[in-house]
């Protein structure tokens, strides 16, 4: 399969007719090194408001959530339906808070998460088994030797009164111009945009040692596109730089306003299906019908992150069946295909793979409709033996280079007409 220099040409000159249609967002230049995920979120904590602890009180008529803070905070909150969430809204905080934190519940709240929601906003979401009410929210001021709290008090309600006060959905907004870049822009270098899955509040899957996926997605990443950057031939973006949040269709907009040519969503999930015996690398591409249970399972796990995080879903687009986005979205489909086999390809020589390691399902973060994109699971920190190679700086460094390797042979082409530039083989 030969892959013209700019596949979409055509299709996209047409979608500028359908611009209505646009995902457009801004630009996020997130070039540059890095620091590691841990060492920045230490700095950037420097100075912050501090929890230094969080606990529930009460029973299943009225609970009590109180968080001891170093010093009184602004706050928000408000409430989500399906599920019933209660979404608690800070400016940035340090969470010194103990492993497993939030993981059981008490009363009214089941369970509750936190973390870094967006620049300058940490997030607190607790989940309810039932509607319920804020009956009493407000600051306490340190005393003696007494920290500041914030404490809110939940009672019951009804599903009516619930749904009347939770949050309303914001209003569509078309765009009144394309989102992707001009000509002259795109007839550069190819751009990758590696997108490190889930962070800030949604920790995504957790090993049995403790070790997190949004720390080795965002590891790997980093380590990824240092790689691809080192022969020149690309410029790589990462769609978060920190151990922050972004919402699955936000990931897409990014790399669509960076005029990404592909996109690469790196994961280390965990399965509940054969947690033992599933190991080894795989890589997903976007499809209406799971080609297997583990990845159906696997994109639901992922299509809930918005939600994990508190996110009002209810607003979100339906799907677009205009004529001009299917052909773009058939043509993406194929080059999305032809990265993946490569990819396997690639891969299968570094490591190990799991069986019939191409597979499909409905992945949201996969759904721009001319962008060739795939999502990569490392290993499954479900497995022992995965989560100790995801921790490993020489398994890293192969798989690294095999997914380099693979990048090279799909724009294989197109590198070789560029001046100055030969086929990576």
């Amino acid at each position: 399969m030969t892959l013209p220099a700019r596949p979409f040409r055509f299709a996209l000159a047409m979608l500028a007719i359908a611009a209505a249609f646009s995902l457009a967002g801004p630009s996020y230049a997130v070039d540059g090194n890095v620091a590691s995920d841990e060492a920045k979120a230490e700095n950037a904590s420097i100075g912050k408001p501090v929890v230094s602890d969080a606990r529930l009180a009460g029973d299943g008529a009225r609970t009590r959530f109180i968080l001891d803070l170093s010093e009184p905070v602004a706050f928000t909150h408000a409430t989500l339906a399906d599920p019933y969430r209660l979404i608690i809204d800070l400016p940035e905080v340090r969470f010194d808070l103990p492993e497993g934190t939030g993981a059981s519940g008490r009363g009214l709240v089941s369970a509750w998460r936190y973390g870094l929601f967006a620049a300058g906003k940490s997030r607190i979401v607790l989940d309810a088994g039932e509607p319920v009410a804020v009956d009493k929210s407000f600051i306490l001021p340190p005393v003696d030797n007494q920290p500041a709290r914030l404490v809110i008090d939940l009672v019951k309600t009804s599903r009516e009164a619930f749904l009347a006060n939770a949050l309303k959905p914001a209003p569509a907004v078309a765009s009144t111009k394309g989102d992707r870049l001009d000509d002259k822009r795109r007839a550069g270098r190819p751009v990758v945009v590696i997108d490190p899955g889930h962070g800030g509040i949604d920790t995504g899957a957790t090993g049995a040692n403790g070790t997190l996926e949004k720390a080795v997605a965002l590891d790997f990443a980093i380590l990824l596109k240092r790689k691809l950057e080192e022969g020149g031939r690309y410029d790589v973006h990462l769609t978060r730089e920190t151990d922050m949040f972004i919402p699955l269709r936000e990931r897409v907009k990014i790399a669509r306003s960076l005029g990404a040519d592909l996109f690469v969503s790196v994961h280390a999930d965990s399965v509940r299906i054969g947690k033992n015996e599933v190991r080894g690398a795989s890589v997903y591409t976007l499809s209406e019908k799971a080609s297997d249970a583990v990845a159906a399972e696997l994109a639901e796990r992922e299509n809930r992150s918005d939600v994990i995080a508190g996110i009002d879903l209810s607003h979100e687009p339906t799907a677009v069946t205009d004529i001009l986005i299917d052909l773009a979205r058939r043509e993406t489909k194929n080059f999305s295909i032809f990265f993946a086999r490569n990819l396997v390809e690639e891969l299968q020589s570094a490591a190990k793979v799991i069986k019939n390691p191409h597979r499909s399902a409905g992945f949201r973060v996969l759904e721009a409709h001319d962008m060739p994109s795939a999502l990569v699971e490392l290993g499954y920190l479900s497995n022992k033996l995965d989560e100790k190679l995801l921790t490993s700086d020489e398994w890293r460094e192969r798989m690294s280079s095999a997914i380099a390797a693979a990048v090279d042979r799909f724009f294989g082409p197109r590198l070789v007409q560029r001046q100055g530039f030969r086929t990576a083989q």
